[in-house]
């Protein structure tokens, strides 16, 4: 059998100007060198993440930071199609919202939820700009044991780096949990930092952004996590009969 290697595509609208787009090369540089987990890697514009079959073939989804993004509709669809299709995913800062809003919206039937950043004047807005803004900041990530999260970092606590201004709005944390959603993350004042999916092989979201961890040399453990999917996922394609 013929080793395929595992294809991920980064979904969101790269620009030199976002430190953790910079960071990306260099990370699947480290993961290959130091890790031995290779990907195929693939940009994907959030104005065509959303087109039919966008996503056909890969074998992981990262949803990286940068909004607004320039499609909200394309970078919801591509969260959607790795909740649904069971294909391993990251979402890093406005990956980690965008979740929470896909979430909101399809699963638990809150069809008019909004991102406050990309419509103020609404009124369910389920992320909403945070108390303190995070941007530049760094802080301890206090983990759920036994959730996936744990398993990913090894380690109950975490100090993270954050770049972002806006968050859950804690009003919609029951009715996100009660729908299935799971927040294994928190910071220490007890504000969610990390989200993810029971049942799905692979489904993670972090407020804070791993891309930013250390100097660039070395992968962050959950995207290293997410490469580990990635290749799960493409050695079960493989095994799978056509």
């Amino acid at each position: 059998m013929t080793y395929l290697t595992p294809r991920i595509a980064l979904v969101g609208d790269r620009s030199p100007a976002v430190r953790s787009h910079a960071r990306i090369p260099g990370l699947l540089d480290a993961l290959a060198d130091r890790d031995q987990l290779v990907l195929d890697a693939y940009w994907i514009p959030t104005e065509d993440a959303g087109a039919p079959g966008a996503l056909d073939g890969f074998d992981a989804v990262w949803l990286l930071p940068g909004s607004p993004y320039r499609s909200e509709a394309g970078a919801l669809a591509a969260i959607r199609t790795a909740r649904e299709g069971g294909i391993p995913f990251l979402g890093t800062c406005a990956g980690f919202q965008h979740a929470v809003l896909e979430y909101a919206r399809n699963v638990c039937g809150l069809t008019d939820a909004v991102h406050g950043e990309e419509e103020p004047d609404r009124e369910q807005q389920v992320i909403v700009p945070l108390a303190c803004s995070l941007v530049g900041h760094e802080g301890t990530v206090v983990i759920t044991p036994g959730t996936l999260a744990e398993r990913a970092l090894g380690a109950t606590d975490t100090l993270e780096r954050y770049h972002c201004s806006y968050g859950l709005n804690a009003d919609y944390l029951d009715r996100l949990r009660a729908h299935g959603l799971r927040f294994s993350g928190a910071d220490e004042s007890g504000q969610v930092r990390v989200l993810e999916l029971p049942g799905h092989p692979f489904f993670l979201a972090s407020l804070f952004q791993p891309e930013l961890s250390g100097d660039g040399t070395r992968a962050h453990p959950m995207i290293r996590a997410l490469a580990a999917a990635a290749v799960a996922h493409a050695a079960l394609g493989e095994a799978t009969p056509a």
